[in-house]
C-alpha cells in the first residue's frame, strides 16, 4: 500500500473523531501510521479538507501550503493544491499542482484524471501537456484513453487506444466508444439486461466475492480487492461503489466520494446499483461534515432520481 494511501487513511480517520462518528476498528486501523506524521501537519491537513468541503477554496489552499512546506514530496498535498485551485477556477496554479502529484506517480489514474479536468476546463488540447509527461508510460496512456472516454471525448480517447498495445482493455473501450459513438446518432433503444449471477465471468465472480465482503463488513479486505479489480476493468461502475465502499469504511471518506462520484459517469441503467452508490455518497458526506450534499444524495434515493 503506497504512502499517499497511508496518508488518505490517518486524515480521514481523525475527520472522523472530530465528528464522534467513527467506528473503533477504523479508529485503530488509523493510528498505526499516526506517528509518521507531526500534529501540525495533520492539524492543517484535517482543516483543509473542512475549508475545500464548504467552499472556502482560499483557506483550504493556503493550508495546504503549509502542509507543503512540512511534507515538500507529499504527492496527496500537490493533489489536494491542484483541486482547491480547480474550485477557486485558479487554473494555471491547478495544473502546476496537478502535474506535479501526476510526475510523482505517474501510473494513479486520479492525478491523471485531474490533471485532464484542469486542462479541459482552460479550454486547452490534451495534447498541450503530453510532452510534460511520461507519455510512453503503458499504464499511463490506458489511464488517458479511461478519463477522456469518461469526459465524452470519444475522438481523443481514440487517438490514445491506436498507441496502446492489444490488450482486454483496449478492445472492451473501443467497443464501448463505438456504442456512445451510435447512441449520439440514434434514438436510445432499451438496453438488453444480463442476469449477471447466470454469467460465468470473471467479473460477476468478483462482484459476487465483493458482496460478501460488504455483507460480512470485511471492509479492509475489500479495499485491496477492489482496487486491484478497478486496475483490470476501470469500465465497470460496481467496481468504483465496491472502492468507495471500502474506503468510506476503512477511514478515507474524502476519497470514497470521489470514487462513487466517478463511478456515476459509468453507470448506465442500473437503478439499484445507482442507489447503492447514492446511499455511499451521503454516507461518505455526512463523515465529512459535508450535510449539504449528503442530504442532497439521500433525497436523489428518495425520489427515484
Amino acid at each position: 500500500m503506497k504512502k499517499e494511501l497511508l496518508v488518505w487513511m490517518v486524515l480521514g480517520a481523525s475527520i472522523l473523531m472530530h465528528g464522534n462518528t467513527y467506528a473503533q476498528e477504523e479508529q485503530e486501523s488509523a493510528e498505526v501510521y499516526l506517528e509518521e506524521y507531526t500534529d501540525e501537519f495533520q492539524e492543517n491537513f484535517f482543516e483543509a479538507l473542512k475549508q475545500k468541503s464548504i467552499q472556502n477554496y482560499d483557506r483550504a489552499a493556503e493550508l495546504l501550503l503549509k502542509c507543503k512546506q512540512l511534507e515538500p514530496d507529499n504527492s496527496v498535498v500537490d493533489y489536494e493544491l491542484a483541486k482547491a485551485y480547480m474550485l477557486d477556477k485558479k487554473y494555471m496554479q491547478a495544473q502546476d499542482y496537478a502535474l506535479a502529484a501526476l510526475l510523482s506517480e505517474p501510473t494513479d489514474y486520479w492525478y491523471l484524471d485531474n490533471l485532464l479536468t484542469i486542462v479541459d476546463k482552460q479550454g486547452s488540447p490534451i495534447a498541450s501537456i503530453k510532452q510534460r509527461i511520461p507519455y510512453d508510460n503503458q499504464k499511463l496512456r490506458q489511464n488517458m484513453a479511461v478519463s477522456l472516454f469518461k469526459m465524452k471525448k470519444y475522438g481523443e480517447a481514440l487517438k490514445v487506444l491506436d498507441d496502446l498495445e492489444r490488450s482486454q482493455l483496449k478492445s472492451d473501450l473501443q467497443g464501448k466508444i463505438k456504442d456512445s459513438l451510435q447512441k449520439e446518432e440514434r434514438p436510445e433503444t432499451p438496453p438488453v439486461v444480463k442476469n449477471e449471477a447466470d454469467l460465468d465471468d470473471p467479473v460477476a465472480k468478483l462482484k459476487a466475492g465483493m458482496e460478501q465482503l460488504i455483507a460480512a463488513s470485511n471492509f479492509k479486505t475489500l479495499l485491496g480487492d477492489s482496487q486491484e479489480a478497478l486496475d483490470t476493468y476501470p469500465l465497470q461502475p460496481y467496481f468504483y461503489y465496491a472502492h468507495g465502499t471500502a474506503l468510506n469504511h476503512t477511514g478515507n471518506p474524502s476519497k470514497g466520494v470521489e470514487v462513487l462520484e466517478s463511478g456515476l459517469d459509468y453507470l448506465l441503467d442500473d437503478a439499484a446499483l445507482r442507489n447503492k452508490i447514492y446511499r455511499q455518497l451521503s454516507e461518505g458526506y455526512s463523515k465529512i461534515g459535508n450535510t449539504q450534499k449528503a442530504n442532497e444524495y439521500l433525497n436523489k434515493i428518495n425520489s427515484g432520481l
